[in-house]
């Protein structure tokens, strides 16, 4: 199962709906002993409601299963009835032509253990009772819910699965998924998750719980023969939780401080609620929590939270390191900007985790301002990511790209062959690469082709990220002035700054962590020494514009204007050792320069291999391929 460079087309513009659905269940075959839950309770019985769309190929090898979030359900796409009011919950992300894409992708969506959609949960006939579990439900896992799945798969005649998607608690669920079956799924999407709630989300599940079980009609949980249940506890238990769904800053927009018209004010609210709230946003949180009561089960949405609460993948294994250790398929690790109920410093923790642990992984933050349900209405980009990263498993469609031929590729802004090949001719075939500010992925595409290497890169810019992934590598989204952080100490033998250095606000800083996390650098940048640079400046009196340096002063993305010179100096002064160096002249007159020792001012564009220092070595510079003598630049 491979991937392929293609483009990628707004999915909101052209993708069409899977249409009509129909919930399917599947009785689920168990052994003697029946299912058994980690915490020891048993179901001798069990159903499992789940929706498909697509086809599935004949080598079973196009499965995509979509993990739900708490409240949700198997209707993730399409409609059951009517195409204007029941549509699936993430019905922009899947279909034709969208980011899952059902021309060729085969997807499966199943309601969890426990739920109230039609899998056995706590309103289910009990066969020893012939009453409904209720409260007596066995307290469940997010492993067992992983494994009923497993169990709905084997009964699909499913044994593989392209890709594990889900987000928020269904991200926990792909987490746990990966871990207990490592073999399972090729790759998986964890988006706006943890590995663990934090204390405030915890907090708020308390608060939650405790309106539910205080309701007058809550009976203990046995209030399925009763004429109401805890409806009023459940509405408000979700609206505690629906107000950390949103931003503050998408609740400010809106509703602001907006006050209800006059006469409605005068009855908003329940009866017995004491004074009524004048604000729009009790009206919205009031309309939240009565839709809710209309779809789901009090006893569910406890058992649902009891999991989610509980699930600690770093206190099982020992470190979230250990818990990841045996993770074999590529993962993808998605947070939201403006999330504060799984906020990104969480889907980081676990990207971090997952790089220490070994494994292939990338991380990205992308701008989302509704908060924590940004990924099932901002989706634009992830679209575009989820098409980059799936497996590229059918026949290309027409108009579709075709993977780009190795001699296409070339270093970013080079403009010719002879800088790529100094480039390659410095790293060993086989090395770890990190390429910092690594664009659309050409270099690392240009080295695995040709040196072989494994390449991870790093960029700030999401559209980059979609490219580097869309080539099939790995890729860190973050700003690299804020450091490498993430990454540890010597985890990669070469790292790579190629037109990179001059753009970024602390180059000092990003030259010391890149020879903190990998045992050599090699760094590239247009040279402004170069003599025809100035004679222009004092031919003319301003700043030249052209070859490396192409955009005018107040329009350029250099921050740093340097010379090689300047570069040299820096280097000396902290402690780093000049490996190599290559310089690259367009003009007759520049490489002569160069031939003859005069590099600052030859010299249109510059290579150079930098290392820590060693203390008898510190500072020392070896030499320009070019002439006989670092000094002469």
């Amino acid at each position: 199962m491979g991937f392929g460079y293609r483009t990628m087309s707004n999915a909101r513009t052209t993708g069409e709906s899977v249409g009509k659905v129909v919930t399917q269940s599947a009785r689920i075959e168990l052994p003697a002993e029946g299912f058994v839950f980690e915490g020891g309770g048993v179901l001798s019985e069990l159903e499992i409601a789940y929706e498909t769309h697509g086809e599935l190929t004949p080598a079973r090898d196009n499965v995509v299963f979509v993990c739900h979030a708490l409240t949700g359900d198997s209707h993730v796409a399409g409609y059951h009835t009517d195409p204007e009011t029941d549509t699936g919950w993430w019905e922009e992300m899947i279909g034709p032509g969208k980011g899952i894409d059902t021309r060729y992708y085969y997807v499966v969506c199943a309601n969890i253990l426990g739920g109230c959609k039609g899998t056995t949960g706590p309103g289910s006939i009990d066969p020893g009772t012939g009453r409904p579990y209720g409260a007596r439900f066995p307290e469940m896992s997010v492993g067992d819910i992983v494994e009923a799945h497993c169990l709905l798969l084997k009964h699909l005649g499913i044994d593989r699965l392209a890709c594990i998607i889900g987000g928020s608690f269904g991200g926990m669920q792909v987490l746990e998924w990966a871990i207990r079956h490592p073999k399972m799924a090729a790759r998986c999407v964890c988006i706006a998750s943890a590995h663990s709630l934090s204390a405030q989300a915890l907090a708020f599940d308390s608060v939650a719980r405790n309106v539910i079980t205080s309701d007058p009609n809550w009976n203990n949980g046995d209030y399925y023969d009763g004429d109401f249940g805890p409806l009023k506890g459940l509405a408000q238990a979700r609206q505690i939780g629906h107000i950390t769904y949103l931003s503050q800053g998408m609740m400010a927009e809106k509703f602001g401080r907006e006050r209800l018209p006059d006469a409605v004010s005068e009855s908003a609210g329940p009866a017995d609620s004491g004074l009524p709230s004048p604000f729009q946003v009790s009206r919205y949180l009031d309309y939240q929590g009565q839709k809710f009561t209309q779809r789901f089960d009090a006893n569910s949405y406890l058992r649902i939270m009891h999991a989610m609460d509980n699930f600690d993948l770093a206190e099982k294994a020992g470190s979230l390191e250990g818990a990841f250790a045996g993770i074999e398929a590529k993962m993808l690790i998605v947070a939201l900007s403006t999330d504060w109920l799984f906020p990104p410093e969480q889907s980081k923790e676990i990207a971090n985790a997952l790089l220490r642990a070994g494994k292939a992984v990338s991380y990205s933050m992308l701008s989302a301002p509704h908060g924590h349900d940004a990924f099932l209405v901002d989706i634009d980009h992830l679209v575009e990511m989820m098409q980059a990263f799936l497996p590229w498993v059918p026949e290309r469609v027409e108009g579709e790209t075709s993977d780009p031929e190795p001699g296409d590729q070339t270093v970013r802004g080079a403009g010719k062959d002879e800088e790529r090949q100094l480039l390659l001719s410095m790293i060993s075939p086989g090395a770890r690469i990190l390429d910092v500010g690594c664009g659309d992925g050409e270099l690392l595409a240009s080295l695995a082709s040709e040196r072989d290497v494994k390449g991870v890169g790093v960029d700030y810019d999401t559209n980059q990220v979609i490219s580097v992934l869309d080539r099939g590598y790995d890729i860190f989204q973050e700003d690299v002035d804020g450091g490498l952080a993430m990454i540890p100490d010597d985890s990669y033998d070469y790292a790579i700054l190629s037109e990179t250095l001059q753009v970024v606000r602390r180059p000092r800083v990003v030259l010391k962590e890149m020879l903190r996390v990998a045992q050599e650098g090699i760094v590239s940048f247009p040279n402004f020494g170069r003599f025809s640079r100035a004679l222009t400046l004092l031919r003319s009196g301003r700043m030249p514009v052209g070859g490396s340096l192409p955009f005018e002063w107040y329009d350029t993305p250099n921050i740093h204007l340097f010379t090689l010179r300047d570069f040299v100096t820096l280097c000396r002064h902290d402690g780093i050792d000049v490996l190599d160096m290559a310089c690259i002249s367009r003009g007759f007159v520049g490489r002569l320069l160069v031939k003859l020792g005069f590099c600052n001012l030859g010299a249109d564009r510059v290579l150079v291999k930098v290392a820590r220092a060693d203390g008898a070595a510190k500072g020392r510079g070896r030499g320009c391929r070019s002439c006989t003598d670092l000094g002469g630049a």
